[in-house]
């Protein structure tokens, strides 16, 4: 019975994996796409100022892929630190 139960965790554990890299991928993709998207946008409507908008959009990406990362730590944490 306490093999059951030891089996169960592991599969709990890798599918939560699965989920937490699932959904911490969508939002950051998501957000960089639409942050590129519109900074593309506005280098076609203001090209002075392309130096300024690339910078910008790079440290909002980093800022965004921080939760790509919170995901793929706590992804981690569940497959290596199971019982």
């Amino acid at each position: 019975m306490e093999e059951l139960a030891d089996v169960i965790i592991s599969a709990s554990a890798y599918l939560g994996a699965g989920i937490a890299m699932g959904f911490g991928a969508i939002g950051p993709g998501i957000g960089q796409g639409f942050a590129a998207g519109k900074t593309c946008e506005s280098i076609g409507k203001n090209p002075e100022s392309a130096g300024l908008l690339t910078r910008t959009m790079l440290i909002g990406q980093a800022v965004s892929e921080s939760t790509g990362i919170y995901s793929l730590v706590i992804a981690i944490i569940l497959i290596f630190m199971q019982a």
